[in-house]
């Protein structure tokens, strides 16, 4: 099932008339304001999911009305004893849980719309465009991206390993305390990110744009940076069997970190890097070396 905000604006505004309630009516069974009520129908705005379930049960509809293949003609009331009856392809979990998520809402433009709690999303939000969205606390793995900007969005808490990040803009999101593990960005522009306390084990990061985010307290473990720009980072804490090769470097400084059996080859710029208080093994050593870094501020540990 597909899902876009105009066309449930439209339904919501449909299934309100059909039994003669006003904005303001929907607006106070919702608990919200009437303007919203008008976002929603102006598709400026979409309801979170449990308030999609809200909107079901107060319009008297099924919750499948609310997707594109559900045609507004189609629309016919009926008692919410008879809706609870039916098998709804989004199970709602009101215990705050994670539940699964069976709507398709690749192509959406997607703007204040809060999906936390989801998962099982796998390739369901692709070519999207999506701001000031709510992902908090969801397990996105195996998560597939194509082709998305995503701006002011906030993933904090979510698992996103295993997941696929491809041909992507990331302007401005929140990544706070997300895990990473084997996931891969691919050829995406990664922008003012807060990455902080992330777990980026196994991640591959390959001929993106990774400028300007904050990466304090990341967990990098065979972590691969390949073609990548890196530029105006601090890295931070300890590195531990990680790759850097052929990677441009701007305005970029590893200070107060450990870095143990990492790899810098063939990287572009690489004698800018500098380096503050830091600490390296004997073979990481002679990799800086030999990408002509500059070893001032770099002590060999045994």
């Amino acid at each position: 099932m597909m899902l876009n905000s105009k066309s449930i604006g439209n339904k919501i505004a449909t299934a309100r008339k059909k039994i003669n309630l006003s904005q303001a009516g929907l607006a106070q069974q919702v608990s919200i304001s009437p303007q919203a009520v008008g976002k929603w129908e102006r598709g400026e705005s979409i309801p979170d999911i449990s308030t999609l379930n809200r909107l079901a049960e107060i319009l008297k509809v099924d919750l499948n009305y609310f997707s594109d293949s559900f045609q507004v003609n189609e629309i016919e009331t009926t008692n919410y004893e008879t809706f609870n009856k039916q098998a709804v392809e989004v199970p709602i979990q009101k215990s705050g849980k994670n539940f699964d998520w069976n709507w398709d809402m690749s192509q959406g433009n997607w703007v204040d719309a809060d999906f936390s709690g989801l998962k099982n999303l796998k390739e369901k939000f692709s070519s999207s465009n999506m701001k000031n969205c709510k992902f908090m606390n969801s397990d996105l793995s195996g998560l597939i991206l194509g082709k998305n900007n995503m701006e002011f969005c906030d993933f904090s808490g979510s698992d996103i390993r295993d997941s696929k990040i491809q041909s992507s803009n990331l302007l401005n999101n929140q990544f706070n305390k997300c895990s990473f593990i084997d996931a891969e960005l691919f050829k995406s522009n990664i922008e003012k990110c807060d990455f902080s306390e992330a777990d980026f084990s196994g991640t591959a990061i390959l001929e993106s744009n990774f400028e300007s985010n904050a990466v304090n307290d990341v967990v990098w473990k065979f972590t691969k940076f390949l073609k990548a720009n890196i530029s105006n980072i601090i890295f931070t804490g300890t590195f531990e069997d990680c790759h850097f090769e052929h990677c441009s470097f701007y305005g970029v400084k590893f200070e107060n970190a450990t870095i143990l059996n990492t790899f810098f080859k063939y990287n572009e710029r690489f004698k800018k890097v500098q380096f503050v208080n830091c600490k390296v093994d004997s073979i990481t050593y002679a990799f800086l070396k030999n990408n002509q870094a500059n070893l001032t501020g770099i002590t060999i540990i045994s």
